[in-house]
């Protein structure tokens, strides 16, 4: 797996590859910004890019989509959800649900369905790695889009995480605050605020308090 630190302007991405070693089938997860970057680490790798894996429709994870599908044609893969409710469109785009396997050569990738950013957020299990997107980061949860984000859904997003994901797989999301990713979710349990409510009721009136600052203070 390949994690590369990705900018445009007050935006700083991390977009993830991975490759399967025996086929050299190659995933990209949430491909944005820097197109040159990622097809020097695609030719780096000498794989082929077979799948794109997209953790949710905003703009700063999807808009390599369309390049990539022009040069390399690979599988597009968003929760049913996201495509229904934000109408979002590409070739080869596949609709999946929660604990859908993808293969990616012999590598099996599990769908685990995480709204409240946006309707149809979903993180992607491999192996001892969790692709979260912006649903949860090293040091808080994403913010709960307007149009159609709740957080009542992404409360109940991070305790099926703390239920469904084993402690010592390692959390890959798409925007860092300060800290690497690739900790632990055993260090989330810990030190991140979010992971510590049990009730959704002090969660949904901390995560949407007013005058909060910092919400794109990306690293």
């Amino acid at each position: 797996m390949e994690q590369l630190r990705v900018h445009f302007m007050n935006f700083v991405n991390y977009v993830y590859i991975v490759m399967d070693k025996k086929t050299g089938d190659i995933a990209i997860v949430d491909p944005s910004w820097d197109l040159l970057k990622i097809e020097s680490y695609l030719h780096r790798l000498n794989g082929n890019l077979k799948a794109i894996l997209l953790t949710h429709s905003h703009l700063d994870h999807v808009n390599l989509v369309n390049p990539l599908l022009e040069k390399y044609s690979p599988h597009v893969f968003m929760s049913i959800q996201e495509i229904d409710f934000y109408h979002f469109r590409c070739k080869n785009l596949h609709p999946i649900k929660d604990r859908d396997l993808i293969k990616l050569g012999d590598t099996e990738i599990i769908s685990l369905m995480t709204p409240g950013h946006t309707v149809g957020s979903v993180c992607y299990h491999l192996s001892n790695h969790l692709f979260t997107g912006d649903t949860v980061f090293i040091e808080g949860c994403g913010f709960c889009d307007p149009n159609g984000g709740d957080p009542k859904d992404l409360y109940n997003s991070i305790q099926k995480i703390k239920r469904k994901v084993d402690s010592s797989v390692q959390i890959y999301p798409a925007h860092s605050y300060g800290k690497a990713p690739g900790f632990p979710l055993s260090h989330l349990m810990d030190e991140n605020i979010y992971f510590q409510f049990t009730s959704m009721e002090t969660f949904v009136n901390f995560r949407m308090r007013p005058n909060q600052i910092g919400l794109f203070n990306f690293k």
